[in-house]
């Protein structure tokens, strides 16, 4: 392969972006490590038929580069170590099982914790905005202040808790789902983190509420099933199980999370019908 100015190529040391050269397994020759150096739920897959794979490509020397055929599919183990990540990018937007594949298993990315943070910050923030607007007070004290700075916090903390109760329901159903007698069970570890980079979406409220207009509860309905979506794809993919599975499985996810919202809102610890929670409104 050639090695043109692509984002997924290697630039001077012959690594691809999100991955690292080996040792090489022949001389003046460099293999992408075997899935075992990297870890144990991180092995390398081949993204056209999900099999386990070795490498993803091999360097000879002087930027000359040959992709690793699949010994199941005969095709690329993955095309997208030459691709630019935008183009990456764009395919997993479109949910496609191929870049997800790429994303979970061929790429080493630890912004789970920070993303999943800041999407519930954003969650938290268009609550609160929606709070604020229904109560609006055109001179407010600085206890009034300290008040509306609490509430933020407090959604934030419900939003957290509804994110868990949501996640909590589909680690359930999966775990019944599977037989008793079968001894492989589901790499939670690996949905977790599955389920956390396919939330991205929730990035999108922050524009919707800044671009505020008419049509801002139908965006808030579309980003939730934007993120239901990719959240679908991400099952599907870790787990490698069919769609009906990975349908009920969300499903659970909803059902439990609605339960907590039900319980939250007796309980008047939530922001009660001043604000739409849009996270559970839909279903």
């Amino acid at each position: 392969m050639g090695t043109g100015g692509r984002g997924g190529l290697p630039r001077g040391n012959g690594t691809p972006e999100g991955e690292t050269a080996g040792k090489g397994s022949t001389e003046g020759v460099t293999a992408t490590p075997t899935a075992t150096a990297v870890s144990a739920s991180c092995q390398y897959r081949c993204i056209e038929c999900n099999q386990e794979a070795k490498e993803l490509y091999r360097d000879y020397n002087h930027g000359v580069l040959k992709i690793t055929i699949c010994k199941s599919c005969q095709k690329p183990v993955d095309k997208y170590v030459e691709y630019d990540p935008v183009i990456i990018l764009i395919n997993a937007i479109l949910c496609k099982a191929q870049a997800y594949r790429h994303i979970l298993f061929n790429t080493e990315i630890n912004l789970h914790g920070k993303l999943c943070m800041f999407c519930l910050l954003c969650e938290a923030y268009l609550r609160w905005w929606q709070l604020q607007d229904s109560t609006q007070n055109p001179d407010p004290d600085d206890f009034i202040r300290y008040a509306k700075e609490w509430d933020f916090y407090r959604l934030f903390a419900i939003a957290s808790l509804e994110q868990a109760a949501f996640f909590i329901g589909i680690f359930t159903f999966l775990w019944v789902e599977r037989p008793i007698t079968e001894k492989k069970k589901p790499n939670f570890i690996l949905l977790l983190k599955a389920l956390l980079l396919s939330s991205y979406g929730k990035l999108l409220l922050i524009p919707a509420v800044i671009w505020e207009h008419d049509y801002t509860p139908l965006c808030l309905r579309l980003i939730k099933v934007f993120v239901l979506t990719s959240n679908f794809q991400a099952i599907r993919v870790t787990l490698n199980t069919c769609r009906k599975v990975s349908f009920l499985a969300i499903l659970s996810g909803l059902l439990l999370e609605s339960t907590v919202v039900y319980f939250l809102q007796r309980m008047d610890w939530d922001v009660g019908s001043d604000c739409a929670i849009y996270m559970s409104q839909d279903f």
